[in-house]
């Protein structure tokens, strides 16, 4: 699935990112650092993993978004 990063707190490697139809979603740690990732702007367009539904949804990994 593909979102677009909203907030990130490099401290704690945790934020959230948006889904295309505007739905913020918060990201973990574990998250973030699952994807490699060392840093993560707002606006970028990531990859992301989920699992879970509604309410339960939450964020696996988070990734670059590549062609």
């Amino acid at each position: 699935m593909q979102a677009t990063a909203y907030t990130y707190d490099a401290d704690t490697r945790s934020g959230s990112v948006l889904l295309d139809d505007g739905t913020p979603i918060p990201f973990d740690t574990p998250a973030f650092d699952a994807g490699g990732l060392r840093l993560l702007r707002p606006g970028q367009r990531v990859r992301i993993e989920t699992e879970g539904e509604g309410e339960a949804l939450r964020i696996t990994l988070v990734t670059l978004q590549t062609l």
